[in-house]
């Protein structure tokens, strides 16, 4: 966890990131800044944590939201979580299935299991299925790879729906409406279906024209176009330089208010300085 000024305790955060692997902390550091105790949590392709993405077992991040509700830093009785994209599917798994999480938000996520199979003591939720068929190569040899997913919705693949229903906790969901990784309005929009139609409080959606999908705290340059490691090529993120630049100032916003308002009670809005 990174170290904070002051005495605290301070509102309790645990950030993931997605398929690239490794320990990624400058949001966490960023957010630190802001009077948060962020534990950046790898969860593979780290030190000694597996190399690749084959299964990842809910009660390694389990543990680490026990670190952070016992911790002396930390101000109860719930923590938030903050995940982009793979670290945003597992983000609504550890929501659905662990207590102590009192706010999630989401960023360009999935509410089905994504690239892996996720085991939690007797459940295994498999990973959504994917047609390679779907793809798309422009002459510049880039991917677009937003039709690969099949769609939780039909078939064998409803099995990888996560059951978001479960969780005890409030939701904020950051779409980028250009975003080419995968259909990220589509997963908020039929999320905050399925906790509705549990009698569960309809989620916060923020949507953004014209941003893709890597939206990172403000003045981040857009990363348009990257290596897949799921896919082992190199795919296009979406994005219009202007509009996604602007999403990611209004984006820090919304999810400091967001935590602020569902960990401390504070109402107040936020600063875009990083």
């Amino acid at each position: 966890m990174l170290p904070l000024p002051g005495s605290g305790p301070f509102p309790g955060i645990i950030d993931l990131y997605g398929t690239g692997g490794g320990l990624p902390e400058y949001r966490a550091c960023l957010l630190a800044n802001h009077g948060f105790a962020v534990l950046a949590l790898a969860f593979y392709s780290y030190e000694d944590l597996p190399k690749g993405m084959k299964e990842f077992h809910l009660e390694y991040f389990e543990e680490a939201v026990n670190y952070m509700l016992h911790h002396t830093q930390v101000k109860g009785p719930g923590i938030g979580l903050l995940g982009h994209s793979k670290g945003g599917d597992l983000c609504v798994s550890m929501a659905s299935f662990l207590k102590g999480i009192t706010a999630t938000a989401l960023i360009n996520a999935s509410v089905a299991n994504v690239g892996a199979v996720l085991r939690y003591k007797d459940i295994t939720i498999p990973p959504l299925g994917i047609n390679p068929k779907r793809i798309k190569v422009g002459k510049s040899g880039i991917a677009d790879i937003i039709d690969a997913l099949n769609s939780p919705l039909e078939g064998p693949d409803q099995q990888s729906f996560i059951p978001l229903e479960k969780a005890q906790c409030c939701f904020l969901f950051i779409v980028g409406q250009d975003d080419h990784n995968w259909k990220s309005e589509f997963f908020a929009v039929e999320g905050s279906k399925r906790l509705q139609a549990h009698g569960k409080e309809k989620p916060e959606i923020v949507c953004y024209p014209g941003a893709g999908h890597y939206i990172e705290p403000p003045f981040f340059p857009m990363c348009a176009a990257s290596m897949h490691l799921l896919f082992g090529k190199p795919v296009m993120w979406g994005g219009e330089p202007k509009a996604h630049c602007e999403a990611q100032i209004d984006a820090w916003q919304q999810i400091q208010a967001f935590f602020r308002k569902h960990l401390t009670g504070e109402l107040s809005g936020t600063s875009s300085k990083l």
